[in-house]
């Protein structure tokens, strides 16, 4: 059953479809995901009108909040570098702008050292928090050692899940044929 669902705070984003399916094997458990442009919500087919009501709003804004901390902002990538430049680089990575670009589709990320910008790939928009800090910080380590040398790696050493965000990433790499040593690339100049 479609539901149309306004929200009056976000009148620019559009208003995605949603779809409640009723299951009489469901007995406790509500559910959200997407697909395609729309929200599909499962509930109990046992569940009041009133029930049903409460909690599609519920999942929806969960599942939207989940979508918006996987897809962050271009300032809030900003913020995000200038914490885990202090946080792992002692601060001494300070970007002049960090954004997605929708161009890069053989890498997960590139820094231009000599304006001090860095470009990740729109790509990453979805997967796991960590996974992004890695390539930002990746990235954020380009500003002070330019190469992947032992320098650069050793600015890396201390992100507590190095190894599996480049494991997830390979992997990811690899499921859609995409260059798994071509992570980043560095440019000399812009």
């Amino acid at each position: 059953m479609p539901v149309a669902r306004s929200d009056p705070l976000r009148r620019s984003a559009p208003t995605p479809e949603v779809e409640v399916r009723r299951s009489g094997r469901r007995r406790r458990t509500v559910a959200a995901y997407r697909e395609d442009d729309r929200i599909i919500v499962l509930i109990p087919a046992r569940m009041t009108r009133a029930e049903e009501k409460h909690w599609v709003a519920a999942m929806v804004e969960r599942l939207e909040r989940q979508e918006r901390r996987r897809r962050p902002s271009h300032t809030s990538l900003e913020r995000r570098a200038v914490e885990l430049s202090k946080r792992y680089l002692g601060g001494a990575a300070l970007p002049t702008s960090v954004r997605w670009v929708d161009n890069q589709r053989s890498r997960w990320g590139s820094c231009t050292p000599v304006d001090r910008t860095i470009r990740l790939s729109s790509r990453l928009q979805g997967m796991p928090e960590w996974v992004i800090d890695y390539v930002l910080l990746h990235e954020l380590a380009h500003l002070i050692e330019p190469g992947h040398g032992k320098r650069f790696w050793a600015l890396l050493e201390s992100y507590p899940r190095l190894e599996r965000a480049r494991g997830y990433l390979e992997g990811v790499a690899a499921a859609s044929g995409v260059g798994a040593d071509e992570v980043d690339e560095v440019d000399d100049a812009s």
